[in-house]
């Protein structure tokens, strides 16, 4: 392997491998580089051959280039080429033939059968021991040479059978690579619309040139991050903030590629295209971070090769004294590995399916471990604890008028329109059974202001403060006190004036879900220490939403990459961090996270990205999803603590005579089916 150094800070390395090494080589170099002192952390990941090193001192760094150096001789064993079935979920068909099929078959077929099957292990055997390593491969490949020098071929279809579906367990577990995860992001814009010389023109994005202004209409999602030169609209940046609502922008205004104007046109000068897009920089930032978060996996595994010298050790000791080559076979085949690398994936693939059944779906073992020690939850506020749905939380009406009044006509109004806190007025009126006639002029609408029209006569308007008093002049001041009020509990406010007089208020909320508050609580008393929530909303909502939900911690008027580093900086000080977020703008603090979590209903990045959905759609399955992480860790380590011990006594038996090896076998077999078995019960009780 030959390591470039990608990049260099003081503390902070990154290198990557030009060759591709496998999942054991990642975990043995991991292993050799976290055991220099003053290093703080090690990520290798080898899907893309990426080495992060953080460390304290330049000594530190010159004995990692050292471990590196010596690692150019390491060689990865070759993987068997995939079949036409791989990464699709390991059937019970095997087993079945094994036990019902085989035995009525002629020894011919058998024997050609075993033989065929084992042929994948025994090149792994040969190749570990042609570049030196004694691993659980060389063990398995020496079991089933032996095995087959026995003619012992039901032992062989068994040693090949439980490996085979262990690998086929790997394989159905593995993540899907995050290339596609990128395609799902990008902006696909092939041709756009841009004013040149003061003529519009449809030309193709490749095309666009510094000059240009492009035009942005109603429906259409703005292609690059730019300032806006001319125009008004209302515009949709929820994939940036998360914010249901969209904030109007005018001359001189940002907007950025991705988001969508919803209401009216914009010339946009382009500050950034393509690669330089703040979109694109979210892709990016989702592809490293996910690189950082590789971690070393199948200790289980590694401890069980670091057992394989000792066990041919004594193999060859029994040989050497007895001249048994069956006596030598049974300690060969009385391993830890099978009952190791069977238990463990099937406990994995049990807790995942049980989760499903719950309605919590987990993509990997390694997402269920870290779920067993998360000690902090980052909660997106929008979508996530709150329905991102408007919704009229209440109506206050000035003197002379009154609620039903308020918002019989703002519905009256605003039925023509489609935007979200139209709909919300709407339905307000409707869960009222407030009836209105159509008694109004034609609606004139203001793009991101408001509506101004005439009903019976008279000038009604109805829209924000800024537009109700600043832009048409109508005095406000007798609502002032309950517009504070309301204010300060997080709502976004609709002013309605009849005549030049102001009638009254219509407060809109996104409403916080019904169990989020009682949810918060549940993991307080699960152990989870802190509690953060992260929103775009401003100062005045998150605080708001905060307070009802009994959390302490939380930041308003955050961006994307602003999330994830709020989630870097709570694993930076050691936390076990848990992110929760259903939207685009979630998923680089969801790859940051040790466990990404999104809900059914999030968007098809986040769902991509996230290592756990919640296909119930309620928050109240988060509980479950890391009770079922705790309890298939504690199943996981009681099988490696049954396995060893139990294997154990039955190797001591062997080499003592206290057991023949037929016995041996019977006895380290029975070990493996029940831990297996073990394994595949349900981890939580059924009253959960």
């Amino acid at each position: 392997m030959e390591f470039v150094l990608v990049h260099r800070i003081p503390g902070r390395a990154r290198l990557r491998v030009k060759s591709a090494f496998g999942v054991r080589t990642a975990e043995a170099l991991a292993d050799a580089l976290d055991a220099v002192e003053g290093m703080e952390g090690v990520r290798v990941n080898p899907r893309t051959g990426s080495v992060l090193l953080l460390y304290a001192g330049e000594d530190v760094f010159d004995r990692a280039l050292e471990i590196l150096d010596r690692a150019r001789k390491l060689r990865e064993r070759p993987v068997p080429a995939p079949s036409s079935h791989s990464g699709e979920k390991p059937g019970l068909f095997p087993f079945f033939r094994y036990l019902f099929i085989r035995p009525f078959l002629p020894v011919a077929v058998n024997m050609v059968t075993a033989f065929t099957r084992s042929l994948p292990f025994l090149q792994r055997c040969l190749s570990s021991l042609s570049h030196g390593r004694l691993d659980v491969d060389a063990l398995d490949g020496a079991a089933i040479a032996v095995s087959l020098a026995r003619r012992d071929f039901g032992t062989v279809g068994l040693l090949t059978l439980l490996l085979g579906f262990g690998d086929a367990l790997e394989r159905y577990t593995q993540k899907k690579s995050l290339e596609n995860l990128a395609s799902h992001l990008a902006l696909q814009v092939d041709r756009i619309w841009v004013r040149r010389d003061g003529v519009e023109t449809l030309v193709p994005f490749a095309e666009l040139r510094e000059s240009d202004r492009v035009i942005v209409r109603a429906g259409s999602a703005v292609p690059v991050d730019g300032v806006v030169e001319d125009g008004t609209a209302l515009v949709n940046e929820s994939s940036m903030t998360g914010e249901p609502l969209g904030v109007m922008r005018g001359k001189g205004a940002s907007v950025y590629a991705g988001t969508v104007v919803e209401e009216g046109e914009l010339a946009v000068r382009p500050t950034s295209v393509g690669r330089d897009t703040r979109m694109q920089q979210i892709v990016r930032f989702i592809e490293n971070a996910e690189q950082m978060k590789a971690g070393v996996q199948g200790r289980f595994e590694t401890l069980a090769d670091r057992a394989v010298p000792v066990t041919f050790a004594l193999a060859g000791l029994v040989w050497l004294f007895t001249r048994s080559l069956t006596r030598a076979a049974s300690v060969l085949l009385v391993d830890y590995s099978c009952a190791l690398r069977l238990a463990t994936p099937l406990a994995i693939l049990s807790a995942m399916n049980e989760g499903v059944k719950r309605r919590v779906m987990v993509k990997g073992g390694r997402f269920l471990e870290a779920l067993s020690t998360v000690d902090t939850v980052v909660f997106d506020k929008t979508g996530t604890l709150t329905q991102s749905r408007p919704e009229v939380a209440c109506v206050v009406a000035a003197e002379g008028y009154d609620e039903d009044f308020v918002l019989r006509l703002a519905a009256c109004l605003e039925e023509h329109f489609p935007h979200p806190v139209a709909r919300a007025v709407v339905h307000g009126a409707e869960m009222r059974n407030l009836r209105h006639e159509e008694e109004h002029t034609e609606v004139e609408y203001v793009v991101a202001h408001g509506i101004a029209s005439q009903w019976r006569g008279r000038r009604v308007l109805l829209g924000s403060r800024h537009y109700v008093s600043q832009d048409e002049g109508v005095d406000v001041g007798a609502m002032e006190g309950a517009a504070a009020e309301l204010s300060r509990e997080g709502y976004s406010l609709l002013y309605l004036s009849v005549d030049g007089r102001v009638a009254g208020i219509i407060a809109v909320e996104d409403p916080v879900r019904p169990e989020s508050a009682a949810l918060v609580e549940r993991l307080r008393a699960g152990g989870v220490s802190r509690i953060v929530m992260l929103t775009g909303d401003d100062e005045r909502t998150a605080s708001a939403v905060a307070s009802r939900l009994g959390i302490t911690e939380y930041c308003s008027q955050v961006l994307p990459e602003d999330k994830a580093r709020v989630v870097r900086s709570l694993r930076d000080e050691g936390r076990v961090v848990l992110m929760i977020g259903d939207g685009i703008n979630d998923s680089p603090a969801l790859s940051t996270a040790d466990v990404g979590v999104t809900l059914r209903d999030g968007s098809d990045l986040a769902r991509e990205v996230a290592d756990v959905v919640l296909m119930g759609g309620s928050l109240n399955e988060l509980v479950t999803a890391l009770e079922l992480g705790r309890g298939a860790m504690r199943r996981i380590h009681f099988n490696f603590a049954a396995t060893m011990a139990l294997n154990s006594a039955f190797l001591f038996g062997g080499l003592t005579g206290l057991l023949r090896p037929g016995v041996s076998a019977v006895f380290h077999n029975l070990t493996t089916l029940g831990v297996s078995l073990n394994a595949m019960r349900p981890v939580l009780s059924r009253e959960e």
